[in-house]
């Protein structure tokens, strides 16, 4: 009797015990990348090379985290100009922030399988608040699907020598849409 008391003890022991988060490294697959217009013109630009790292359970919302690095040197449109632009002190101005990150620790569920990530991007050593809404698609190689809208104007991109060359703001819608697809695994221990 004492052997099924102790096992039932620490069985309910367990079962009281919070959910763990799953910790993931991003895989290959994997893509982030901006939208937005010039002059009413549409463009998309992409950024190769960034990486995630993300600890998430479902069920356990309050342990969850996601940490995005996205090397701002790598931005890229396909379009040599407003690549030369990017880079400039008017834009990403790459040469003395050379990276972007966004960080989230809040967690929120939607409705089904979507969920909100409320987090902070630095960039261009600014620091705001940005929403990424997602979609969670579980598996062995699990896939978040997200969306957020960034506000170029509070990170300071498309300022400074943009509007001195005569470039109006109005010219560049403030909204920026940034898409990702991050296809995870199992982080290594």
């Amino acid at each position: 009797m004492k052997t099924f008391s102790l096992a039932a003890f620490l069985l309910l022991l367990l079962v009281s015990l919070p959910a763990r988060s799953t910790d993931y490294a991003q895989a290959p697959g994997s893509s982030l990348e901006f939208i937005g217009k010039y002059y009413d013109t549409p463009f998309k630009g992409k950024f190769p090379g960034f990486n995630t790292r993300l600890s998430f359970d479902p069920t356990n919302l309050a342990e969850a985290t996601l940490d995005v690095s996205i090397p701002l040197m790598g931005a890229n449109t396909g379009n040599a100009d407003y690549d030369n632009q990017m880079h400039s002190t008017a834009f990403f101005d790459t040469k003395h922030f050379p990276q972007a990150r966004y960080s989230a620790r809040r967690f929120r569920h939607l409705d089904g399988n979507r969920y909100a990530a409320d987090g902070t991007l630095t960039l261009r050593g600014v620091s705001h608040p940005v929403t990424l809404t997602f979609t969670w698609k579980p598996g062995a190689k699990a896939i978040l699907t997200g969306q957020a809208t960034v506000q170029r104007s509070a990170f300071g991109v498309g300022s400074g020598a943009l509007v001195d060359a005569g470039i109006l703001p109005s010219d560049i819608p403030d909204d920026i849409q940034v898409r990702t697809k991050v296809v995870l695994k199992p982080a290594a221990p």
